[in-house]
């Protein structure tokens, strides 16, 4: 699927965040050159799409206290994992959730969640919540913690070539 040059530069104009002011899509749809109510029109129907998910806040956890990062990784029945993958992405402690195929014989995990904490220990407490909710389903698991954050973005276009 791809996008016209006009929505292209709108999620372009929006994807870094939206200036803090009383009408930031106003600011933005100035610096474009289109109208508001165009431009608000064109962001209605790429969330449509399915293009867009969600515009919205993204909170600094690091500055929140949530220090530590683990992501933890289970080795879970295959048949299972797409099921449980949804009902574990759907918990409030999971900020991300993501089905990945094994590595045998040295990785043998298929389902990672992601779990903040103010320390390592609040992230031991939400895991073992998440392994009695998995339960026998699991049948081996770990975390991996962050040490360092070497990029923090989401998705980002890029000019096409010729544009």
């Amino acid at each position: 699927m791809s996008i016209s040059v006009e929505d292209r530069a709108i999620v372009k104009a929006c994807q870094a965040g939206l200036p803090f002011v009383s009408e930031p899509y106003a600011v933005i749809a100035d610096q474009l050159g289109i109208d508001e109510d165009h431009m608000m029109s064109r962001l209605d129907a790429l969330m449509g799409q399915g293009i867009i998910r969600r515009i919205g806040i993204a909170p600094n956890h690091y500055k929140l206290g949530m220090v530590a990062n683990g992501m933890t990784v289970w080795d879970v029945d295959d048949t299972q994992a797409e099921e449980l993958g949804a009902l574990v992405g759907a918990m409030e402690d999971v900020t991300h959730c993501y089905l990945r195929p094994r590595h045998l014989p040295l990785w043998p995990y298929n389902l990672f969640a992601m779990l903040h904490g103010a320390d390592r220990a609040e992230v031991e407490a939400k895991r073992q919540h998440l392994r009695g909710f998995l339960g026998d389903a699991v049948r081996s698991c770990d975390v991996l913690y962050s040490t360092q954050i070497l990029k923090k973005t989401g998705l980002r276009l890029t000019a096409k070539k010729g544009t």
